[in-house]
């Protein structure tokens, strides 16, 4: 079952689709789940993955959202710390709606990078995270997809457009944010029993070798999708990478 509703807070609006089985007043766990740069809450593998996870346990439910910018979002200029107000309003929504603290997160590529800022730099209210190929350098990354005209553009303080169906403006204080906010300068021991890192090892947008370094560092668990790429093409792999979420995600015994 799904169902579209916005979260009116501080002035914005988010927008927002709950997945869930059949009976929204079984619901005590939540998955909120943040897709990558240039996604939506629409996405097909986010789709997947709440269906598949709602079949198996169906007291769960999986709110997906749309960042600044992104989807049906009505803003169009990206700010970081727009980014953090929207994962706080819909935290704090599915906490008082559902009457829960179990809430989990679900990233992806820019989602992760967001999520991991977040939980540094403001707190961790989830009960454990699952990343799928995180932004761990994500100034590197977006950087790699500015021209040289737009960096100029950027130095000279103007804005720019970046994204792929839908364009969004960036100026350089979001790029010194990415800057500033470097996730690999933060220490996540004290969570990294809850966290666990999926990425394909040919993936062409966030490098493989970000991962392993990251999860060395902090001691965490790090799982390698053989030959798979950023969005996990293949269907196997994206069935791996989904069964694999979905354990961790298990009701504790």
């Amino acid at each position: 079952m799904e169902k579209h509703f916005d979260i009116n807070e501080q002035g914005l609006s988010v927008r927002c689709k709950l997945c869930y089985h059949k009976d929204i007043s079984l619901i005590k766990h939540i998955v909120i789940s943040a897709h990558g740069f240039g996604g939506n809450k629409e996405n097909r593998s986010t789709a997947k993955f709440a269906e598949r996870l709602t079949s198996k346990y169906k007291e769960y439910a999986v709110i997906c959202f749309d960042w600044p910018c992104h989807g049906d979002d009505a803003r169009k200029k990206l700010v970081l710390d727009e980014c953090m107000t929207y994962l706080t309003i819909v935290t704090e929504y599915a906490k008082k709606e559902f009457n829960t603290e179990d809430i989990y997160l679900y990233a992806t590529s820019f989602g992760g990078y967001l999520g991991l800022k977040y939980i540094a730099e403001i707190g961790n209210p989830f009960r454990k995270i699952a990343l799928r190929a995180p932004g761990t350098d994500m100034y590197e990354i977006m950087g790699h997809n500015i021209s040289e005209p737009d960096r100029v553009k950027l130095e000279k303080g103007k804005e720019i457009l970046v994204g792929f169906d839908r364009k969004m403006k960036i100026d350089r204080d979001f790029m010194e944010g990415l800057k500033k906010s470097d996730v690999r300068n933060y220490e996540y021991f004290d969570y990294a029993d809850d966290i666990i890192i999926i990425h394909g090892t040919k993936d062409e947008k966030v490098p493989f070798e970000d991962s392993v370094s990251f999860a060395d560092k902090n001691v965490i668990e790090l799982i390698p999708v053989e030959n798979g790429d950023h969005i996990l093409t293949n269907p196997k792999s994206m069935d791996f990478a989904i069964h694999t979420i979905i354990e961790f995600f298990a009701p504790e015994e």
